[in-house]
C-alpha cells in the first residue's frame, strides 16, 4: 500500500470508530507493560510506541512513572484521541505528566528518528507491512532509532493468527521468522504467545518477541 493510501485508511478508521470499536483494543496492555519492565526500562528510559494509535499503553507507562515517552502513528486522529484522553485527567499527576508525551504523526517506513531510544515497542504495526520494500524501510528506521543494547518489543499475529486485520492483509510470524526478517543486528532474548480477546469476544493469537540491538 502506498504511504498516502495507508494514512487515509487509518485516518478513516479512527475518525469513524470509537476506541473500543476496533479489534485491537485493550483495556489493559499488560503483555506490553510486562515486557517493557522485563527489558530493564527505568523511569528515564526513552520509550517509543510505534503505531500506538489510541492505545492505552501511554497512559499506563506514565502512571508507572516513565518520563520519556513518545507515541508515533500514521493517524493524527488516533493520536488526538489518546492525547485528549490524557488531558482529561489534567488535575491528576497522570494528566500533568501527559503534557510531556511526544506525539509524532508519521509513517514508520519514512519517518527519520531524531534520537535513539532504549525501548522500541510495536504491537501490531509491523505485520501490516506485506511489501518487502516497506519492511526494509521500517527495519532501517529501527536500526537508526534503537540504541545499541536497547530492546525492540514487536508483536505480530502468530502463524496461526488472523490473515487480515481492519480489512488489510497481514504477514504472520513466529519468533524465528521475525528474527530472520529483522536481521543479525537484533538478537532474540524472549518470545511468548498471547491470546487477545477482541471487544466482540473473538480470539486472536499474537506472537510477542523481544530483541536486543547488537553492535
Amino acid at each position: 500500500m502506498e504511504d498516502a493510501g495507508r494514512q487515509a485508511h487509518w485516518e478513516n478508521v479512527y475518525t469513524t470508530k470509537r476506541e473500543n470499536e476496533v479489534s485491537w483494543f485493550q483495556q489493559s496492555p499488560a503483555p506490553s507493560l510486562d515486557l517493557i519492565v522485563q527489558a530493564g526500562a527505568v523511569s528515564n528510559s526513552a520509550i517509543i510506541d510505534i503505531g500506538g494509535g489510541a492505545s492505552r499503553l501511554v497512559d499506563n507507562l506514565i502512571e508507572q512513572g516513565f518520563e520519556d515517552v513518545t507515541v508515533l502513528d500514521l493517524s493524527g486522529a488516533a493520536l488526538a484521541a489518546a492525547k485528549s484522553r490524557l488531558e482529561s485527567r489534567l488535575e491528576s499527576r497522570l494528566g500533568a505528566s501527559a503534557n510531556r508525551v511526544r506525539w509524532i504523526v508519521a509513517d514508520a517506513t519514512t519517518w527519520e528518528p531524531a534520537r535513539p531510544y532504549d525501548i522500541w515497542h510495536d504491537r501490531a504495526a509491523f505485520h501490516f507491512l506485506t511489501d518487502a520494500s516497506d519492511r526494509a524501510a521500517y527495519i532501517a528506521r529501527l536500526e537508526r532509532g534503537l540504541k545499541v543494547g536497547g530492546h525492540a518489543i514487536i508483536a505480530t499475529f502468530a502463524l496461526d493468527g488472523p490473515e487480515k486485520c481492519s480489512g488489510l492483509p497481514v504477514a504472520r510470524y513466529d519468533s524465528a521468522s521475525l528474527g530472520q526478517t529483522l536481521g543479525s543486528m537484533f538478537k532474540l532474548v524472549h518470545t511468548q504467545r498471547h491470546e487477545h480477546v477482541t471487544p466482540w469476544d473473538s480470539r486472536q493469537i499474537f506472537q510477542f518477541s523481544v530483541f536486543r540491538r547488537e553492535d
